[in-house]
């Protein structure tokens, strides 16, 4: 069986005075507080919510 890929990623900037809806994406992430951590299925879905809010989160290589 076949391990799936994941990504981490971190928030790195808080979502106050932010569109809501980039605050739902980062819930939507398991992320909600500065510098937490979640580690996700690598999948488009997830791709393209790092993408829309790219600016709040960083992508960490373990």
């Amino acid at each position: 069986m076949a391990k799936k890929a994941t990504v981490t990623v971190e928030q790195i900037a808080s979502s106050i005075r932010r569109e809501q809806s980039q605050h739902a994406t980062l819930v939507g992430l398991k992320l909600n507080k500065m510098h937490r951590r979640a580690t996700l299925e690598d999948t488009p879905a997830v791709r393209g919510m790092i993408a829309k809010v790219a600016h709040l989160v960083k992508v960490v290589e373990e």
